[in-house]
C-alpha cells in the first residue's frame, strides 16, 4: 500500500512539474556519489527471471511505468528507439511495470509495442527499495552497478542530449573510465 500512496503523491508531483516546465526532454539528474543500485530480481512477460547482476559490466536503463500512466506511455516510444538505436552497442533497457499483471501488459503492447523486457513488479515490492518519486522514474545504472543518472517524469530518451550522456557511459564501460560533466 505504501507504493502506491508514493506512487499517486508521485503523480502529482509530476503534474505540478510539468505545469512549471521544469522536466526537460532532453535532461537527466547526475546522482553524485553514485549510490550502489538496489537489487532488482523480477520475471519478465514471458516467465523469464532478470536480475540487475546479469548486466553488471553494461549500461542499464531501469524505467518505472504503468499502463495507466499517460507520461509512461508518451515516453514508451523513446525508450524503443533508444534501445534499437543503443541496444547493439551493449545498453540494456528495462521496463519495469509497477502493480498491474501480465495479461493488461500484453494487451497493452498491442499499441504500444516494444522489444525491451517488460518486467513484473507485480506486488510493487521493486519500486519500495529504489528512490522512485513517482512514475514514471528512470534510473541509467553505469557498469560498476552504481546510480549515474535519474530521470523523473516523462523524457524523450532518444534526445541526442541523452543519447551522447549514455554514449559516454558506455565509453566508460570499455575502458573503465568515468563520465564527465
Amino acid at each position: 500500500m505504501n507504493a502506491m500512496y508514493r506512487i499517486v503523491g508521485g503523480l502529482i508531483l509530476l503534474a505540478l512539474l510539468a505545469g512549471t516546465g521544469v522536466a526537460s526532454a532532453d535532461t537527466l539528474t547526475v546522482i553524485e556519489p553514485r549510490p550502489d543500485a538496489p537489487s532488482l530480481q523480477l520475471e519478465d512477460l514471458d516467465g523469464h527471471a532478470h536480475t540487475l547482476r546479469d548486466y553488471r559490466g553494461r549500461v542499464v536503463v531501469v524505467n518505472f511505468w504503468a499502463t495507466w500512466c499517460p507520461p509512461c506511455r508518451d515516453e514508451l516510444p523513446s525508450l524503443q528507439r533508444l534501445w534499437e538505436g543503443l541496444g547493439p552497442d551493449g545498453l540494456v533497457v528495462l521496463g519495469v511495470n509497477v502493480g498491474e499483471d501480465a495479461d493488461r501488459i500484453f494487451f497493452f503492447t498491442a499499441d504500444y509495442p516494444v522489444d525491451f523486457p517488460l518486467l513484473l513488479d507485480r506486488a510493487a515490492s521493486a519500486i519500495d527499495t529504489w528512490p522512485v518519486r513517482g512514475i514514471p522514474t528512470t534510473f541509467v545504472i553505469d557498469p560498476e552497478g552504481r546510480i549515474a543518472y535519474r530521470a523523473i517524469g516523462a523524457r524523450e530518451f532518444d534526445h541526442p542530449g541523452i543519447t551522447s550522456r549514455l554514449r559516454e557511459l558506455q565509453k566508460g564501460q570499455a575502458s573503465g573510465a568515468s563520465p564527465t560533466e
